[in-house]
Protein backbone atom coordinates (compact mmCIF):
# COMPACT_ATOMS: atom_id res chain seq x y z
CA UNK A 1 0.00 0.00 0.00
CA UNK A 2 1.74 3.55 -1.09
CA UNK A 3 -0.23 7.10 0.12
CA UNK A 4 0.83 9.58 -2.48
CA UNK A 5 0.30 12.98 -0.37
CA UNK A 6 -0.45 16.55 -1.39
CA UNK A 7 1.98 19.38 -2.75
CA UNK A 8 2.22 20.91 0.87
CA UNK A 9 3.31 17.07 2.09
CA UNK A 10 0.68 17.54 4.95
CA UNK A 11 -1.77 14.79 3.63
CA UNK A 12 -2.82 11.87 2.17
CA UNK A 13 -4.66 12.35 -0.77
CA UNK A 14 -5.18 9.11 -2.34
CA UNK A 15 -4.04 5.17 -1.64
CA UNK A 16 -2.55 2.84 -4.34
CA UNK A 17 -2.37 -1.03 -3.70
CA UNK A 18 0.73 -1.91 -6.13
CA UNK A 19 0.57 -5.90 -5.41
CA UNK A 20 -3.27 -5.38 -6.57
CA UNK A 21 -2.73 -3.31 -9.72
CA UNK A 22 0.01 -1.09 -11.58
CA UNK A 23 1.27 0.69 -14.46
CA UNK A 24 3.00 -2.39 -15.18
CA UNK A 25 -0.12 -4.31 -15.43
CA UNK A 26 -1.63 -1.41 -18.03
CA UNK A 27 -3.94 -0.43 -14.48
CA UNK A 28 -4.14 2.74 -12.74
CA UNK A 29 -6.31 3.01 -9.74
CA UNK A 30 -6.68 4.45 -6.71
CA UNK A 31 -9.31 4.47 -3.42
CA UNK A 32 -9.18 8.18 -2.54
CA UNK A 33 -8.89 10.41 1.23
CA UNK A 34 -10.96 12.96 2.06
CA UNK A 35 -8.30 15.47 1.21
CA UNK A 36 -8.65 15.17 -2.84
CA UNK A 37 -12.71 13.90 -2.83
CA UNK A 38 -12.67 14.12 -7.15
CA UNK A 39 -11.48 12.37 -10.14
CA UNK A 40 -8.17 14.18 -9.78
CA UNK A 41 -6.52 12.12 -7.35
CA UNK A 42 -5.50 9.50 -10.65
CA UNK A 43 -2.50 10.56 -11.97
CA UNK A 44 -2.14 10.32 -15.78
CA UNK A 45 -0.98 11.93 -18.81
CA UNK A 46 -3.88 10.71 -21.15
CA UNK A 47 -5.87 13.78 -22.84
CA UNK A 48 -8.55 11.54 -23.12
CA UNK A 49 -9.35 10.51 -20.12
CA UNK A 50 -13.18 10.05 -19.74
CA UNK A 51 -14.55 9.79 -15.75
CA UNK A 52 -17.74 7.89 -15.39
CA UNK A 53 -19.34 8.11 -12.45
CA UNK A 54 -23.28 7.36 -11.83
CA UNK A 55 -26.48 7.30 -9.11
CA UNK A 56 -25.55 4.84 -5.97
CA UNK A 57 -28.59 3.24 -4.71
CA UNK A 58 -27.40 0.43 -2.35
CA UNK A 59 -28.60 -2.30 -5.12
CA UNK A 60 -26.33 -4.97 -7.30
CA UNK A 61 -26.83 -3.58 -10.57
CA UNK A 62 -23.35 -3.19 -12.88
CA UNK A 63 -23.25 -0.58 -15.51
CA UNK A 64 -21.32 -2.64 -18.30
CA UNK A 65 -19.16 0.02 -20.75
CA UNK A 66 -18.52 -2.26 -23.62
CA UNK A 67 -18.20 0.67 -26.29
CA UNK A 68 -16.19 4.01 -25.40
CA UNK A 69 -18.62 6.71 -23.86
CA UNK A 70 -19.08 10.44 -25.08
CA UNK A 71 -17.08 13.24 -22.59
CA UNK A 72 -20.38 14.34 -20.46
CA UNK A 73 -22.55 11.25 -20.95
CA UNK A 74 -25.30 10.32 -18.45
CA UNK A 75 -26.78 7.14 -17.10
CA UNK A 76 -30.24 6.87 -16.66
CA UNK A 77 -31.13 4.89 -13.51
CA UNK A 78 -29.33 3.80 -10.10
CA UNK A 79 -25.76 1.71 -9.96
CA UNK A 80 -23.42 0.46 -7.66
CA UNK A 81 -21.07 -1.31 -9.65
CA UNK A 82 -19.33 -0.17 -13.19
CA UNK A 83 -17.45 -2.78 -15.61
CA UNK A 84 -15.34 -1.80 -18.86
CA UNK A 85 -12.79 -3.18 -21.08
CA UNK A 86 -12.36 0.10 -22.76
CA UNK A 87 -9.06 1.89 -22.42
CA UNK A 88 -9.24 5.31 -20.82
CA UNK A 89 -11.86 4.84 -19.52
CA UNK A 90 -12.07 5.98 -15.46
CA UNK A 91 -15.24 3.69 -13.38
CA UNK A 92 -15.69 5.59 -10.24
CA UNK A 93 -17.50 4.92 -6.86
CA UNK A 94 -18.32 7.27 -4.26
CA UNK A 95 -18.22 5.82 -0.67
CA UNK A 96 -18.25 7.08 3.35
CA UNK A 97 -17.81 4.04 5.37
CA UNK A 98 -18.75 1.53 2.45
CA UNK A 99 -16.53 -0.32 0.84
CA UNK A 100 -14.96 0.69 -2.06
CA UNK A 101 -13.91 -2.82 -4.21
CA UNK A 102 -11.84 -2.80 -7.26
CA UNK A 103 -11.42 -5.42 -9.95
CA UNK A 104 -9.32 -6.72 -12.56
CA UNK A 105 -8.98 -9.09 -15.09
CA UNK A 106 -5.42 -9.25 -16.75
CA UNK A 107 -6.49 -11.95 -18.96
CA UNK A 108 -9.19 -10.58 -20.46
CA UNK A 109 -8.23 -6.73 -19.76
CA UNK A 110 -11.35 -6.11 -17.98
CA UNK A 111 -11.74 -3.55 -15.15
CA UNK A 112 -14.72 -3.00 -12.39
CA UNK A 113 -15.39 -0.45 -9.68
CA UNK A 114 -18.08 -1.35 -6.73
CA UNK A 115 -19.65 0.26 -4.22
CA UNK A 116 -20.44 -2.41 -1.65
CA UNK A 117 -22.62 -0.79 1.53
CA UNK A 118 -24.09 -3.94 4.42
CA UNK A 119 -27.47 -3.83 1.55
CA UNK A 120 -25.23 -4.42 -1.24
CA UNK A 121 -22.57 -6.82 -0.10
CA UNK A 122 -25.41 -8.40 1.63
CA UNK A 123 -27.13 -8.87 -1.53
CA UNK A 124 -23.95 -10.06 -3.24
CA UNK A 125 -22.86 -7.03 -5.37
CA UNK A 126 -19.40 -8.72 -5.56
CA UNK A 127 -20.60 -11.92 -6.75
CA UNK A 128 -23.21 -10.69 -9.17
CA UNK A 129 -20.55 -8.60 -10.70
CA UNK A 130 -18.03 -10.98 -11.38
CA UNK A 131 -21.05 -12.86 -13.05
CA UNK A 132 -21.50 -9.65 -14.96
CA UNK A 133 -17.70 -10.07 -15.73
CA UNK A 134 -17.95 -13.79 -17.27
CA UNK A 135 -20.95 -13.56 -18.75
CA UNK A 136 -20.17 -10.24 -20.68
CA UNK A 137 -16.43 -10.48 -21.37
CA UNK A 138 -15.64 -14.24 -20.73
CA UNK A 139 -13.57 -13.30 -16.99
CA UNK A 140 -12.63 -16.08 -15.06
CA UNK A 141 -12.88 -15.39 -11.51
CA UNK A 142 -9.52 -17.24 -11.03
CA UNK A 143 -7.94 -14.37 -13.14
CA UNK A 144 -9.69 -11.77 -11.14
CA UNK A 145 -7.81 -9.49 -9.04
CA UNK A 146 -9.31 -7.61 -6.14
CA UNK A 147 -8.65 -4.54 -4.40
CA UNK A 148 -10.71 -3.77 -1.16
CA UNK A 149 -10.27 -0.64 0.34
CA UNK A 150 -10.84 1.93 3.93
CA UNK A 151 -14.45 1.38 5.36
CA UNK A 152 -15.67 0.82 7.88
CA UNK A 153 -13.84 -1.76 10.24
CA UNK A 154 -14.40 -4.49 12.72
CA UNK A 155 -13.26 -2.22 15.34
CA UNK A 156 -16.37 0.26 15.00
CA UNK A 157 -19.24 -1.39 12.84
CA UNK A 158 -21.98 -2.04 14.85
CA UNK A 159 -25.41 -3.42 13.11
CA UNK A 160 -28.75 -4.68 14.83
CA UNK A 161 -30.98 -7.17 14.22
CA UNK A 162 -32.77 -6.31 10.85
CA UNK A 163 -28.68 -6.49 9.23
CA UNK A 164 -27.87 -9.55 11.12
CA UNK A 165 -31.33 -11.34 10.03
CA UNK A 166 -30.82 -10.55 6.22
CA UNK A 167 -26.91 -11.12 6.49
CA UNK A 168 -28.27 -14.50 8.13
CA UNK A 169 -30.52 -15.50 5.23
CA UNK A 170 -28.06 -15.10 2.46
CA UNK A 171 -24.45 -15.91 3.84
CA UNK A 172 -23.71 -19.50 5.48
CA UNK A 173 -20.94 -18.05 6.39
CA UNK A 174 -22.33 -15.39 8.61
CA UNK A 175 -20.96 -16.07 12.05
CA UNK A 176 -17.30 -15.48 10.41
CA UNK A 177 -17.51 -11.66 9.90
CA UNK A 178 -19.67 -10.85 12.66
CA UNK A 179 -18.83 -10.62 16.52
CA UNK A 180 -21.79 -9.79 19.14
CA UNK A 181 -21.53 -7.42 21.02
CA UNK A 182 -25.08 -7.74 23.05
CA UNK A 183 -29.00 -8.86 22.33
CA UNK A 184 -29.58 -8.59 18.59
CA UNK A 185 -26.48 -6.48 18.43
CA UNK A 186 -23.00 -6.89 16.23
CA UNK A 187 -19.96 -5.86 15.07
CA UNK A 188 -20.03 -6.75 11.44
CA UNK A 189 -16.79 -6.87 9.30
CA UNK A 190 -18.13 -5.59 5.90
CA UNK A 191 -14.19 -6.15 4.22
CA UNK A 192 -14.14 -9.94 5.08
CA UNK A 193 -17.78 -10.43 4.15
CA UNK A 194 -16.52 -9.03 0.41
CA UNK A 195 -13.69 -11.21 0.17
CA UNK A 196 -15.35 -14.42 1.74
CA UNK A 197 -17.88 -13.85 -1.13
CA UNK A 198 -15.20 -13.09 -3.49
CA UNK A 199 -13.36 -16.16 -2.56
CA UNK A 200 -16.55 -18.70 -2.61
CA UNK A 201 -16.78 -17.71 -6.35
CA UNK A 202 -13.27 -18.68 -7.64
CA UNK A 203 -11.02 -15.24 -7.12
CA UNK A 204 -8.15 -17.14 -5.34
CA UNK A 205 -6.67 -15.75 -2.14
CA UNK A 206 -3.85 -14.32 -2.90
CA UNK A 207 -5.46 -12.50 -5.80
CA UNK A 208 -6.93 -10.24 -3.30
CA UNK A 209 -5.89 -6.94 -1.62
CA UNK A 210 -7.42 -5.04 1.50
CA UNK A 211 -6.35 -1.93 2.79
CA UNK A 212 -7.47 -2.47 6.24
CA UNK A 213 -7.56 0.78 7.20
CA UNK A 214 -11.09 2.19 9.10
CA UNK A 215 -12.80 5.13 8.24
CA UNK A 216 -14.52 5.76 11.26
CA UNK A 217 -11.73 5.80 12.99
CA UNK A 218 -9.46 8.57 11.17
CA UNK A 219 -11.46 11.61 10.81
CA UNK A 220 -7.88 12.64 9.31
CA UNK A 221 -7.64 10.89 6.24
CA UNK A 222 -11.71 9.87 5.43
CA UNK A 223 -15.73 10.82 6.01
CA UNK A 224 -17.58 8.62 7.41
CA UNK A 225 -21.27 8.82 7.72
CA UNK A 226 -21.61 6.58 11.02
CA UNK A 227 -19.06 9.49 12.61
CA UNK A 228 -20.29 12.47 11.88
CA UNK A 229 -24.11 11.51 11.47
CA UNK A 230 -24.88 12.69 7.74
CA UNK A 231 -23.37 12.76 4.87
CA UNK A 232 -20.54 15.54 5.16
CA UNK A 233 -18.53 13.95 2.00
CA UNK A 234 -17.46 11.21 0.18
CA UNK A 235 -14.15 9.18 -0.93
CA UNK A 236 -13.64 8.70 -4.86
CA UNK A 237 -12.07 5.68 -5.84
CA UNK A 238 -11.67 4.32 -9.26
CA UNK A 239 -9.56 2.41 -11.78
CA UNK A 240 -8.37 2.97 -15.54
CA UNK A 241 -7.15 0.67 -18.39
CA UNK A 242 -4.13 2.28 -19.86
CA UNK A 243 -4.39 3.02 -24.04
CA UNK A 244 -0.72 2.64 -24.41
CA UNK A 245 -0.46 -0.37 -22.58
CA UNK A 246 -3.52 -2.01 -24.76
CA UNK A 247 -1.74 -0.62 -27.95
CA UNK A 248 1.09 -2.68 -27.42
Amino acid sequence: MTMADTEQGMAATHITVPAFAGTRDGVRHFFGTRHRPDETALPTTSKRRIVVAVKQVHGTDALILDRPPVEGQTFAGGWDALVTDQPDVLVTVRTADCVPVLMHDPVTRVVAAIHAGWRGAVAGIVPRTLAAMAERFGSDPQSVRVGIGPSAGPCCYEVDEPVLDRLRESFSDWTEVVRETGRGKAILDLRALVRRQAQAVGVEGESIRTVNVCTICHPDLFYSYRREGRVKGTMVSGIMLSRAFAAR
